[in-house]
């Protein structure tokens, strides 16, 4: 079992760093919040002083982080954990952010001769809470290999997507599809409902049918299709429109410099900005629903 520093303990995080503690290893966890450091204190981690207090004699540091700035300022900023992380160490980061920051951040971390992988995660909180995520990792084979043991602690799916980098890549082309096939599902079964459908009837055609895809089948938008899903629940827990949005943000800058053509993308960004910025930020990504559905 790894001695794993996890900095970062937020609803993804914290949950993430429970099951390494379950899994037998010997977690030493910092975050800023209080309150989160009691919640993984409580399951068998260590606290930490500090971020670099974690860090220091760690054979895994794993960070989960809301942004680049972020992640590179926690390793390589002015107050950055870099040089309290031993040689031999994997850094392995889980936050999604965009593929150019993580580039920099593993070459930075290169030079003072520490392996470093990119691990955005797919599965949301209640994947985190599970232990059933998807690790889509970008770095070398043998780093790769090496962190297998510690991703499987907290995932179900583990892929490599190629080098750094790749991870981020992979996973908001992922998001990007996941929010088209959201905004295409909800807008079809609106249209049903509009013209007298039962959208649980129409749901179950759809998914016999040519229309079928993963929000039909697992995540339904339209309340009281499906149990267990955000829109049964006032659209609360899930995947934020605010992480969403922050996602199609990510692909529409991979998108522009690599010159991609990506008009779906960027049509599913500008509805999931409007949405956020009409009140509905904290509410699951399926919430989008609500955005046409026809106001009394």
């Amino acid at each position: 079992m790894a001695t794993i520093a996890f900095i970062g303990l937020g609803n993804m995080g914290g949950p993430m760093a429970i099951n390494l503690v379950k899994a037998g290893h010997q977690v030493k966890a910092f975050d800023l919040s209080l309150e989160a450091l009691a919640t993984v204190k409580a399951a068998g981690a260590e606290v930490a002083a500090s971020a670099a207090d974690a860090a220091a004699g760690a054979d895994f540091v794993i960070s989960m982080l809301p942004a680049g700035k972020h992640v590179l300022g926690l390793y390589l900023g002015e107050q950055g954990i870099a040089a309290q992380i031993k040689q031999d160490a994997l850094v392995i980061d889980c936050s999604t952010i965009d593929a150019d920051s993580a580039r920099k951040l593993g070459a930075g971390l290169a030079e003072q001769g520490i392996a470093f992988i990119d691990a955005p995660v797919s599965g949301g909180v209640g994947g985190a809470k599970a232990g059933t995520l998807t690790f889509i990792v970008g770095g070398s084979e043998a780093d790769y290999q090496k962190a297998l043991p510690v991703l499987q602690g907290m995932g179900k799916n583990i892929f490599h997507a190629g080098a750094i980098g790749a991870g981020q890549v992979a996973k908001i082309c992922n998001n990007m599809l996941l929010s088209i096939l959201m905004v295409g599902t909800s807008e079809s079964l609106q249209m049903g409902i509009d013209n007298g459908l039962d959208p649980k009837v129409l749901s179950e055609i759809m998914l016999k049918s040519s229309g079928r895809n993963w929000t039909l089948e697992l995540y339904n938008p339209c309340p009281d299709v499906m149990e267990n899903v955000p829109s049964s629940n006032n659209y609360q827990g899930g995947f934020m429109v605010d992480l969403m949005a922050k996602d199609l943000g990510l692909a529409l800058e991979a998108a522009t410099q690599s010159q991609s053509s990506t008009p779906m993308g960027a049509l599913a960004r500008n509805l999931y900005v409007a949405h956020q910025r009409a009140g509905h930020g904290k509410l699951d990504f399926s919430s989008i629903f609500k955005l046409f559905e026809k106001k009394a």
